[in-house]
């Protein structure tokens, strides 16, 4: 799956650098603009997936910037995320009814900034998830799972995963918290008929934790029951 591409503004060249490098190190597209009526035509011609947008700008502040794309029916839907260096809080209660989705104070923290950008991206991908197939999408964290289509997604990576391992994952997501035994979860996923034994579960289970690049000692998705089985973590 291709990458999103993300519109990057500030006036601050050091700034878009350290911005840049961090997106394009996790593999994103990047293209920048350094002054409002820049990032406006970029945004309009470009099309990207979502704007970190500054508010201080010359020519055209982000503010500015942020109100004439979200009154644009061609463009409203794209994300937000504006920087601020100032104290005030009118800035980011402006800049939010105005429209934006996000915001971050400067100095920031690049980790800060990069997961801001991929639960924005993650929060577009489930509504169009939702809208295509009429159906409400598993998240929990990283992952996504949209029913019915044997699609799994970790961020804004789509992760190759087998049928069986598809509805291992989303019988247990659908159900946080809840004990499933191996005994259970072959009747379910495998059928009443299986001849197999309930290590069957196990070696699925195991390669699933491996494409999620789960820990088995220190779960964030898969949790083992010793001596019963197996749940997703609440």
């Amino acid at each position: 799956m291709a990458k999103s591409r993300i519109l990057v503004v500030d006036d601050e060249t050091y700034i878009v650098e350290l911005v840049k490098f961090n997106l394009e190190k996790e593999g994103f597209q990047v293209i920048v603009a350094y002054d409002g009526l820049k990032a406006l035509e970029m945004a309009k011609s470009e099309n990207p997936d979502l704007i970190i947008l500054d508010i201080m700008l010359p020519n055209m502040d982000g503010l500015e910037v942020c109100r004439v794309l979200k009154q644009d029916i061609n463009y409203s839907f794209i994300p937000i995320i504006m920087l601020t260096a100032r104290s005030e809080e009118i800035d980011t209660v402006l800049g939010l009814e105005l429209g934006a989705d996000d915001y971050i104070k400067k100095p920031f923290s690049p980790r800060e900034l990069l997961a801001r950008v991929k639960a924005r991206l993650r929060a577009v991908r489930i509504l169009q998830a939702e809208k295509a197939i009429g159906l409400k999408a598993h998240i929990f964290k990283d992952l996504i799972v949209v029913p019915d289509q044997h699609e799994v997604f970790m961020g804004e990576v789509k992760l190759e995963v087998t049928r069986k391992e598809y509805e291992l994952l989303r019988l247990m997501v659908s159900q946080r918290g809840k004990v499933f035994t191996r005994e259970t979860l072959l009747k379910k996923v495998w059928g009443y008929d299986f001849s197999g034994d309930t290590r069957t579960v196990d070696v699925h289970i195991r390669h699933l934790r491996q494409k999620l690049n789960d820990d088995a000692n220190f779960p964030e998705y898969i949790e083992t029951v010793r001596g019963v089985g197996y749940k997703f973590v609440e």
